[in-house]
């Protein structure tokens, strides 16, 4: 199947009140949610129209402690199976959203209002995830024979043990991926999951769920429990055995503080004000190309992607001109095929958030170059894609996460100034650096003070890589994706030590003796090659 290519049980339309084609769900999505049936219910809007076109019944604290209950019974089960037949689940599944992926384009696309290009993006991540954990995940459950007390006299082994029940809180941005990427290696470490989709995107983890359960997950071995964050974060929070946040830093804040009175441990990856380094000596066709996509894919609503460029003066002016045009060509629409290349942001808050950045930028003496506007005769959440200049240090564009296709560009003397500003933020998420120089743009990156650095390239190369870890620093989060640390992070390391022979107890010689002679045969270890 080609990607341009629909499955079967994708691209079907309904009729709507407001006339669209909108792509009609899969039926009974809504029956693998856990709840109690009687705690009400949220809309969920269109974003392509602003129509509501479901209700989602919510859950309480009830229905969450019955799912982590559950999730902790059919989770010991779960966890005595062998790894690699909890891999063959995921390779079933893996299978599964190649061939469903139009359905599940369709699912994205009208929860998210993402273009269908972009919502396949999250087909190919979580694919590549979930191929990644099925090959690797038997090797990196394997015990590990350390060297232990005594070499020759102590067999030390660590094994990983699985956590128990891992709550994961998933955002609106990515959310089939990102419920995805982090569920699967926490599955395949033997854990049970509880997941609290974000209120616009209940359909798509529902969605994952239901592909789950196809490729043979057992019954509450992964639930959906659908509600508001204020609602089902303390009680899940308070429930589980480890958790996992993906969002806003103030929200993430709240979740490790109540994750901190329990002594539970979390992983967090939070907001991100990526900056990108244009030298002198880039390709600046290349360049230009590269970050169009970072800035604007997903109308720039990605965690990774970059809303600071600093540019070499000797080139700021032919990159601005060059990188202007480019994003005037994006044309943004609200289609479900694959010719758009903008879709629209998520929400009314969203285009209020992205609004009011500019328009305060704007206020404070910055030039928009293009864009700088809403485009309700596309749809009613949709903006331009939008570049600005003469941003002020302090103005909340260049400080905090806008989280939308608008992005600013500062010329720099060279690469000190570069490092300095790009560095200059509370965030640290993800960077980016182009040259034609690559050992220089690699001792760069060194330098950059964030989770990940791309050479010559905004995120894709390292999120794709994903064998290696993925994550922040300062107040970009803590705990990585991806790699074995992706997976490390759902388990409990324990320490299995056997004595062969009574060494370490009394020594049946003075202790001074002893004393002297364990000092000589620690410094003769020192010497030899294996037993330091």
């Amino acid at each position: 199947m080609t990607v341009s290519e629909p499955t079967e049980e994708g691209t079907g339309t309904e009729g709507t009140a407001d006339g669209t084609d909108r792509p009609a769900l899969p039926a009974g999505l809504l029956d693998h949610a856990t709840t109690t049936g009687d705690e009400g219910s949220m809309p969920v809007e269109e974003p392509y129209t602003g129509t509501v076109f479901a209700e989602i019944p919510t859950c309480g604290g009830a229905a969450v402690d019955r799912a982590v209950g559950r999730a902790r019974e059919a989770g010991e089960a779960w966890a005595d199976r062998p790894a690699e037949a909890r891999a063959a689940v995921i390779e079933r599944f893996h299978d599964l959203l190649l061939d469903r992926q139009a359905e599940l384009l369709d699912v994205l696309q009208v929860e998210t209002g993402k273009a269908r290009r972009h919502a396949y993006d999250e087909v190919l991540s979580a694919a590549t995830t979930a191929r990644h954990y099925a090959v690797r995940a038997g090797g990196y459950l394997e015990p590990e024979r350390r060297r232990g007390a005594l070499p020759g006299l102590t067999r030390t082994e660590v094994f990983h043990e699985p956590k128990g029940v891992v709550g994961l809180i998933v955002p609106w941005n990515y959310p089939f991926e990102l419920a995805v990427s982090d569920a699967i290696p926490a599955l395949l470490a033997g854990n049970a999951v509880v997941c609290k989709p974000a209120e616009q995107t209940t359909h798509t983890a529902l969605y994952a769920l239901k592909l789950l359960r196809e490729a043979g997950l057992p019954e509450d071995v992964f639930q959906v429990v659908p509600g508001r964050g204020p609602d089902l974060g303390p009680p899940l929070v308070e429930r589980v055995d480890h958790v996992g946040f993906t969002g806003s830093t103030e929200a993430g804040r709240t979740v490790a503080s109540l994750a901190g009175e329990r002594l539970t441990s979390c992983s967090l990856e939070l907001g991100g004000k990526n900056a990108a380094i244009v030298r002198a000596d880039a390709d600046l066709g290349r360049t230009v190309d590269g970050l169009v996509r970072g800035c604007f894919d997903n109308a720039g609503q990605t965690c990774i992607g970059i809303e600071r460029i600093y540019v070499h003066r000797s080139v700021h002016g032919e990159f601005l001109e060059r990188f202007v045009a480019a994003a005037e060509a994006l044309e943004p629409a609200a289609t479900y095929d694959w010719d758009s290349e903008l879709g629209s942001l998520v929400s009314a808050d969203q285009l209020d958030r992205v609004e009011s950045h500019v328009e305060e930028a704007r206020t404070d003496g910055a030039t928009v170059h293009c864009g700088g506007r809403a485009r309700p005769d596309v749809g009613p959440y949709v903006y331009e894609p939008t570049v600005l200049t003469g941003v002020e240090p302090d103005t909340t564009l260049c400080c905090e996460e806008t989280f939308g296709p608008v992005v600013s560009v500062y010329p720099v003397a060279g690469d000190e100034e570069a490092v300095e500003r790009a560095n200059d933020s509370r965030y640290g998420l993800n960077a980016s650096i182009w040259t034609a120089d690559e050992p220089r743009g690699r001792e760069l990156a060194r330098r950059i003070e964030a989770g990940t650095v791309n050479v010559n390239e905004a995120y894709v190369a390292t999120y794709a890589s994903v064998d290696a870890p993925m994550g922040g620093v300062k107040d970009s989060g803590v705990g990585r994706r991806h790699g074995e640390e992706g997976l490390y992070k759902y388990t409990e390391s324990k320490t299995v030590a056997t004595q062969r022979v009574d060494a370490l107890g009394d020594p049946g010689i003075p202790f001074g003796v002893y004393a002297r002679l364990m000092a000589g045969v620690l410094k003769l270890w020192r010497r030899i090659p294996g037993l330091r």
